[in-house]
């Protein structure tokens, strides 16, 4: 037998060591960490979904490991104190824990209507009634017009759903007359008299207010310009009342459609402790803000394990949704419900997959 090493096997061998040896230290910290990990405790984001409608539903979520939900107050604000109650109440006694909710009512304050006034006070109301029943943030969209005609299916692996918005098709769409066209200066003068006026009553309620960006973030909708459609005029949004209280939904899908990187929007929102909800999804951007595919979590241009490496670095712990599941075969077999039913939006079995995706990356990062 011929014991002498070449080389060539020489050097592979103590490649092969080197190699190791690195990844010693990264090994044994990884051997360190206890597990089961708890993805339950402070300063980790907590994975939700929306509510379910039943027991049932809640039950099934319980069942993939989410205990956190976005709660449907329902019913037309002002909401009161008693409705956010029975809901938070309710759902703590399905196992749910409730980490915000949806308002609308802004119609006139966003389009600029006779109402304006009124609605804000209806705002105001329900923010007082949100702080003392113990509502956390209140979500909310500041849009003249979204695009949603611009969306259609697009098949991706094993014929499953993707949804794409094509700008192309709707650009030229004239604006709805219960809407009109509104600039750029109108909507931000707007919501300066908005924010002035409640956001000072978010914190006296300790109630954070979470503004979701355009989406999609077209140049121009059904006529309108769209005020927080670039990352300069989110910037530009969270200084007209600076406060943790006047925050947003960072959405990296959202982030990537235009063009920026999520990470670094991440890390720039969190110093100013404005990440108020987070939306957690990917997409495969061809021309920032145009023309672009919301794809599987696992294959768009979104770095998702740094976007959560980020997230736990800052210790935030509020409320993170893995959003838009994908069509798939079992899913439109028992009907898909929801506005992206038609256009490549998937069901619970899809949803499953977001929420095991986002508690995988979650805990490869509390690994490190």
């Amino acid at each position: 037998m011929n014991t002498k090493l070449s080389r060539r096997k020489t050097l592979q061998i103590a490649g092969i060591g080197g190699a190791a040896s690195l990844a010693a230290p990264q090994l044994a910290k990884a051997a360190a960490a206890k597990w089961p990990i708890s993805v339950m405790g402070d300063g980790v984001p907590r994975i939700c979904a929306y509510a379910g409608p039943s027991e049932a539903a809640n039950r099934a979520l319980q069942q993939v490991g989410v205990y956190h939900v976005i709660g449907g107050i329902g019913g037309r604000t002002p909401w009161t104190e008693e409705a956010i109650r029975s809901t938070i109440t309710r759902l703590k006694g399905q196992g749910m824990t409730v980490v915000n909710a949806m308002i609308g009512g802004m119609h006139d304050i966003i389009h600029g209507g006779p109402n304006r006034d009124q609605e804000i006070e209806n705002i105001i109301q329900s923010t007082r009634a949100a702080g003392k029943a113990g509502l956390p943030c209140i979500e909310y969209n500041f849009y003249a017009h979204r695009l949603v005609e611009g969306y259609e299916e697009e098949l991706g692996r094993g014929g499953s759903g993707l949804t794409r918005f094509n700008y192309a098709r709707v650009k030229d769409l004239p604006p709805l007359e219960q809407e009109g066209a509104h600039t750029m200066e109108d909507l931000f003068k707007r919501a300066e008299y908005f924010l002035k006026a409640v956001i000072p009553e978010a914190r006296k309620a300790n109630v954070r207010f979470a503004l979701h960006p355009n989406d999609p973030p077209a140049p121009i909708s059904r006529g309108s310009q769209q005020m927080f459609a670039t990352f300069a005029n989110w910037k530009r949004y969270l200084d007209l009342v600076k406060s943790p209280y006047n925050g947003i939904t960072f959405d990296c899908g959202v982030t990537r459609e235009l063009g920026e990187d999520p990470v670094a929007v991440c890390r720039y929102l969190g110093s100013r402790d404005v990440i108020n909800h987070v939306h957690y999804r990917n997409v495969t951007v061809r021309q920032p803000y145009v023309d672009y595919t919301e794809v599987w979590l696992d294959e768009g241009q979104v770095n998702m394990f740094e976007v959560m490496k980020e997230l736990v670095r800052q210790k935030y712990s509020r409320s993170l949704l893995p959003e838009h599941p994908r069509a798939i075969d079992i899913d439109r077999e028992r009907g898909i419900r929801g506005q992206y039913a038609k256009v490549g939006g998937g069901g619970f079995v899809g949803e499953i997959y977001n929420y095991a995706f986002a508690k995988a990356m979650l805990l490869a990062v509390l690994s490190q």
